[in-house]
C-alpha cells in the first residue's frame, strides 16, 4: 500500500499521484507497489532488496543519483518468542524523489504522518525527513519501553506469588526485546553521524533538529540500560530465590528421611531371624516402640534447633 504525501504549512497532506519532491509512503508493498517504485520511479531494485531483508543493519547505499538510508523501528511482534521487535525501513532519495518502504506494518509512519499535521511542522528537504524518522523512532521505542516496564512489573508480582516457569520465560523474551531494542538505537545514532558527513556540504542540515535528536536517542538508550540492568538483577535474584528454595527443601526432605531412618532401623535388627534376649521380657514390642519413638523425637528436635524443619 503506497500513499503520496506532500508537506505544506500544516504538515503532510495526501495527494491522489506522485508530483516531485513529493514523499511517497509504501508499507506492505505489493506486485504493483513493486512495479511502481522500479518501471515509473526507477528505484533500483537491489535497494528494494536490501530492505526486505529482516537482519539488515542501519546504513547507508548510494548507486548514481539515488542514496538509500535504512534505519531500524521498533513494531509489536506477531512471534511468541518476543513482545517487541525492530525491522528496517528504507528512505530511498535522489534530487526530486523521496520514497520509503516498509515491509511490516507499523504505527510509527501514521502517527508521524498525524504529527506534523497536528503541529504544523514543515519538513523542508530529505534530510529533514530522515531526521524526523529517527526522531519519532526514539520516542516509540521510549513508548515501548515503558509497556515493557510494566510487563516487567507484572510478572515480578506473579512471581512473588509463586515462581513459575512461565513467568521467568516472560522475563526473559522481555530481556531479549531490551537487546534488540539496544542494537537498534545503536545503529540509527551511528547513521546520523553518516548522514552529516554526507551532508555536511548542502543547506539541508538543521543544527537545531540534529540536538534535539541526539538528546532523544540517549535518552532511549539510557532507558534501555537501566531497564536490562533491573531485569538482570531481578532475574538473578529470583535465581537466588530459587537456588534457596531447592536447598531448603532438600534439608527438609534429608531430615525427614534420618527420622524416620531411626525406627526403620531398630525394627530391622529386630526383625532379623536371631535371638533378640527380650522375647521373654513382658511388654518387649512396647518398649521397642518406645525407643523408636524417643529416638525419632530426638532427632525432630535435633532438626528444628539447627532449623532443617
Amino acid at each position: 500500500m503506497r500513499t503520496y504525501l506532500y508537506c505544506e504549512t500544516s504538515g503532510f497532506t495526501e495527494k491522489k499521484e506522485w508530483q516531485p519532491n513529493c514523499w511517497v509512503n509504501v508499507e506492505m508493498p505489493d506486485r504493483d507497489d513493486f512495479d511502481f517504485l522500479t518501471k515509473q520511479l526507477n528505484v533500483p531494485e537491489s535497494f528494494l532488496e536490501d530492505i526486505a531483508d529482516t537482519e539488515e543493519r542501519p546504513r547507508t547505499e548510494s548507486e548514481g543519483d539515488w542514496l538509500l538510508t535504512i534505519l531500524r523501528i521498533p513494531v509489536p511482534s506477531n512471534r511468541g518468542d518476543v513482545p517487541y521487535v525492530t525491522v528496517p525501513i528504507g528512505i530511498i532519495t535522489n534530487n526530486e524523489i523521496i520514497v520509503s518502504v516498509c515491509y511490516y506494518k507499523s504505527e510509527l509512519l501514521p502517527d508521524f504522518i498525524a504529527h506534523t499535521r497536528r503541529k504544523g511542522v514543515v519538513v523542508r528537504n530529505k534530510l529533514d525527513l530522515i531526521f524526523r524518522i529517527i526522531y519519532s523512532s526514539a520516542v516509540w521505542f521510549l513508548k515501548y519501553l515503558k509497556q515493557i516496564n510494566q510487563e516487567v512489573t507484572a510478572a515480578e508480582k506473579a512471581l512473588e506469588r509463586s515462581i513459575r516457569n512461565e513467568d521467568l520465560l516472560r522475563l526473559m523474551k522481555l530481556q531479549k526485546t531490551l537487546v534488540y531494542f539496544n542494537t537498534s538505537i545503536r545503529g540509527n545514532e551511528v547513521m546520523i553521524g553518516r548522514l552529516r558527513t554526507i551532508f555536511q556540504d548542502t543547506n539541508f542540515y538543521d543544527h537545531e533538529l540534529v540536538e534535539d535528536l541526539l538528546i532523544e536517542l540517549k535518552q532511549a538508550q539510557s532507558t534501555v540500560n537501566i531497564y536490562s540492568d533491573i531485569l538482570t538483577g531481578t532475574m538473578d535474584a529470583f535465581a537466588s530465590i530459587i537456588s534457596n528454595n531447592v536447598n531448603a527443601i532438600m534439608k527438609r526432605m534429608t531430615s525427614i528421611s534420618i527420622t524416620l531412618m531411626l525406627p526403620t532401623l531398630i525394627a530391622s535388627f529386630y526383625g532379623m531371624n536371631v535371638d533378640v534376649h527380650i522375647e521373654s521380657v513382658p511388654h518387649a514390642f512396647l518398649w521397642i516402640v518406645l525407643s523408636s519413638i524417643l529416638l525419632s523425637g530426638v532427632a525432630f528436635y535435633v532438626f528444628r534447633r539447627i532449623k532443617w524443619f
